[in-house]
């Protein structure tokens, strides 16, 4: 049986966020608020927890899984060639509603899907979201919504649709609005433009004046 907390309130926030990160720890499910829309996320080591995940929103490995960091300094373990111009988008728009793809410490032992060698990474600027990543570390996050069905604004709408896939609900209240995060490739010498989003490209031109918008 799945367990919700309202994160509005202290005490049971405190519980819920403490709840989490312990089924983070076994292998479990979590759905959490973002500030972008809420996500279903896992711990990102546990690849069976990661395929749990995928299964969960009726997704392939062929669409992985992003990763969710509470601190810029995570990167320093996680990724591998990481530019200047890559570290000023971080200093510029982290924490928010910016995903980097980079490559990955090819050391790592984590199973996202198919990614080729690539990460895509974000800091959330969500208080509740923070502290459960601050605690349990990077997890591997997706869109807390079947495939195919609007990504959810709500606790409610994630919980109809994932159900008892999810051991621990944290309900934070509606999310602001769901644009999805800008999406930025930073494995080249250009940045590229993967997707459009909350963070438009002539705002993240101001920083890297050369991005290229994907075709």
């Amino acid at each position: 049986m799945a367990r919700r907390y309202d994160c509005t309130e202290a005490t049971d926030r405190k519980t819920g966020l403490r709840e989490a990160a312990s089924a983070i720890r076994r292998g479990e499910l979590v759905v959490l608020p973002t500030d972008t829309v809420y996500g279903i996320g896992a711990d990102a080591f546990t690849p069976e927890a990661v395929a749990d995940l995928l299964e969960a929103k009726g997704r392939g490995r062929g669409m992985p899984t992003p990763v969710l960091v509470g601190s810029p300094n995570t990167l320093h373990g996680l990724v591998t060639d990481f530019s200047e111009q890559a570290w000023e988008l971080v200093d510029a728009f982290w924490p928010g509603a910016l995903t980097l793809v980079a490559r990955h410490q090819p050391s790592l032992t984590w199973d996202l899907g198919e990614t080729g060698g690539t990460v895509a990474v974000r800091m959330p600027l969500h208080p509740v979201a923070i502290e459960l990543l601050t605690e349990v570390g990077p997890m591997a996050v997706s869109s807390a919504n079947l495939t195919g069905h609007p990504a959810p604004q709500d606790c409610d709408s994630a919980q109809e649709m994932l159900g008892d896939a999810v051991a621990v609900y944290l309900d934070g209240g509606p999310t602001p609005d769901n644009v999805p995060s800008s999406i930025v490739d930073v494995t080249g010498k250009v940045p590229v433009l993967l997707r459009a989003g909350a963070i438009g490209v002539e705002e993240l031109r101001t920083v890297a004046p050369d991005l290229k918008e994907g075709s």
